[in-house]
């Protein structure tokens, strides 16, 4: 079987890593989540995975993802009929874990990556790929146009890769757009941000992050009436959720805590209401 060579982006090279994560996580016995698809797109994919075996941000990654899939899970539960958009999709298959079948979704990243990804997806009557930058405004009138309900925007490892006048831009373009909307996002800390060339998987590969946020909750000084929802260090995740964790991550949890690690505890996990 011919297999397909990714032509990405250096940022776009970076979804491959979660992309990993989750095929290596479905092979366990007892995984945080099964994610089949992953596992078959990462075969059909012509690159040396190899160099992000066993790194601690494949963990990373899936606690990540587990708290972004609660969230989307209980965005779902109070509006079924809502709207979910995915900033940077990449490969992502938040939709084939989640899926009601009442959402309209859709799946917005930039061309290189949404050509990569139509060779494994396919638009459907309630789902939609987006070809585009997060900050050209055409996309947003197309979802404006065709969303059903309520919003939820979820931009997994995406805002961080880009310069802090473009992440306001975002910022202000969902207000505008979609005013009382939810964004769940991640956030590098100055701990984190300032040791990328040591990090275990971004020393692989050549994107670097470019911009940090000491506090979420200073996004509310871009665009007053922003309200933190919910932020979260992988050390401090719901306990509800931490409860439902293997054993062996629920231990390797504990540890992290006790140590206090800077890395870690500068890097938060989102969510924000839109004014």
């Amino acid at each position: 079987m011919d297999r397909e060579r990714p032509r990405l982006g250096t940022v776009q090279e970076t979804l491959l890593i979660p992309l990993y994560a989750r095929a290596v996580e479905n092979r366990k016995e007892y995984p945080v989540l099964r994610d089949a698809r992953a596992e078959e797109i990462v075969a059909a994919i012509d690159y040396d995975f190899a160099r992000f075996d066993g790194l601690p941000s494949l963990t990373g990654a899936m606690l990540r993802t587990v708290l972004f899939d609660r969230w989307v899970a209980d965005f779902l539960t109070e509006h079924p009929d809502g709207t979910v958009v995915e900033i940077g999709t990449g490969l992502n298959t938040r939709y084939e874990r989640l899926d009601n079948g009442r959402v309209t979704w859709f799946d917005l990243d930039l061309p290189d990556v949404i050509d990569l990804r139509g060779h494994f997806f396919a638009d459907t009557a309630r789902r939609t790929m987006i070809a585009a930058s997060v900050t050209d405004e055409a996309w947003a009138t197309e979802v404006a146009s065709r969303a059903d309900g309520p919003c939820l925007f979820v931009a997994e490892a995406v805002l961080p890769y880009l310069p802090e006048p473009d992440v306001r831009r975002v910022v202000d373009l969902l207000c505008d757009r979609f005013p009382g909307s939810l964004l769940a996002l991640d956030t590098a800390g100055p701990g984190f941000f300032d040791t990328q060339e040591e990090h275990d998987a971004l020393s692989k590969v050549a994107a670097r992050m470019q911009w940090y946020c000491p506090d979420p909750a200073r996004l509310a000084d871009w665009r007053p009436g922003v309200h933190v929802a919910a932020s979260h260090t992988l050390t401090s995740l719901p306990g509800p959720l931490v409860g439902e964790l293997p054993l062996p991550y629920q231990e390797m949890l504990a540890v992290l805590a006790a140590q206090r690690l800077p890395q870690a505890e500068g890097y938060r996990l989102n969510l924000l209401r839109l004014p």
